[in-house]
């Protein structure tokens, strides 16, 4: 009893299973999750919930090794002035270890590059990532003209051969460890007597929270119940597989208009490129044949090659070479 209320109150599971691995490894008694769910009936801890759909329903997958997945997911928390903040959420697949948590004001896609960049650093490369389909994690099911291009954090993944799995739209399911692990902060958060003001004061509860659930709090998930540190500590990490990045060539055509400056405008690895071909074709709907950095632009209309390039993505403008300045117009050879 004390222990559900001292859980309760800290915002942590406190179910029969999670008493019983709390009695066993720190009081040393052996007490069976059927005799404790029983005690918590009589006294009315137990709250009825509705029939559920049953487990053998769903169809589970786990990561066989660490790193060989890693979830990510962001969620909203409003701070005790008001805010709405982003928390976002990198989680082993195979062992539930917390890789990365991190508060912002908003999650982009720069945000999500730099703390996988820093969870690489710190924990290894995973063998794949499995998200959802928002735009910091995928532009794949963008609007009409930016279907099929990359993002910054695709085009990271692509470079390090990492292999990009995003759900089904609509179906978090897919995404349920971390979606789950979302719920649990979230009450632990709640929990808390002191609501954080500022980003800063909520992300140390978030380096608390992390501490908290990968070394000290029972995984029901994980055998034995184990902590998803210990898990994760003992087992041999997997690796991205070498040759994806030269097996995946990323090709897409797209359709455009050249704007009144002669441009047309391409976004690659989510920066923005103009690529220059000439004020002379203002209006003209082109075709762009784009395969990684190499692109071709055909007039749609004639057939007519416009221009051919190599994108260089340390700039934005793409010059076309020509001099600068109205061009003299050559005679003809019999004047």
């Amino acid at each position: 009893m004390a222990l559900r209320r001292e859980l309760t109150e800290k915002g942590l599971d406190a179910g029969a299973h999670t008493i019983r691995w709390h009695l066993e490894h720190h009081h040393g008694i052996h007490v069976s999750p059927a005799t404790i769910w029983r005690t918590l009936n009589r006294q009315q801890l137990i709250t009825p919930e509705p029939k559920k759909r049953p487990k053998s329903s769903y169809i589970r997958f786990e990561a066989s090794l660490p790193n060989e997945c890693w979830q990510s997911d962001f969620t909203h928390y409003r701070l005790a002035g008001g805010q709405d903040t982003q928390i976002l959420t990198w989680l082993d697949d195979c062992t539930r270890y917390t890789i990365s948590l991190t508060a912002h004001q908003a999650v982009t896609t720069p945000i999500v590059v730099a703390t996988f960049r820093d969870a690489c650093a710190t924990h290894g490369e995973p063998a794949s990532t499995l998200t959802d389909n928002g735009m910091v994690f995928t532009v794949k099911h963008s609007g009409f003209g930016r279907r099929g291009g990359r993002n910054a954090f695709e085009t990271e993944l692509r470079n390090r051969s990492i292999v990009q799995k995003n759900g089904s739209p609509s179906h978090p399911q897919t995404q349920g460890k971390v979606e789950r692990f979302q719920q649990t902060l979230k009450n632990w958060l709640r929990a808390k007597t002191a609501q954080p003001e500022t980003v800063d004061e909520l992300q140390q509860l978030l380096d608390e929270f992390a501490d908290e659930y990968n070394h000290h709090r029972p995984h029901r998930s994980l055998p034995h119940h184990a902590t998803p540190a210990a898990r994760y500590e003992a087992l041999p990490k997997a690796a991205p597989t070498t040759g994806i990045r030269d097996r995946d060539n990323h090709t897409r055509i797209r359709h455009d208009k050249v704007d009144k400056t002669g441009c047309i405008t391409l976004r690659i690895a989510s920066r923005m490129h103009h690529i220059g071909i000439s004020r002379t074709y203002a209006g003209t709907h082109v075709l762009v044949l784009v395969n990684d950095l190499d692109v071709t632009i055909i007039n749609a209309a004639t057939g007519e090659l416009l221009r051919e390039l190599t994108i260089d993505t340390s700039r934005d403008y793409q010059p076309t070479g020509r001099p600068k300045g109205p061009q003299k117009r050559r005679k003809p050879p019999n004047q």
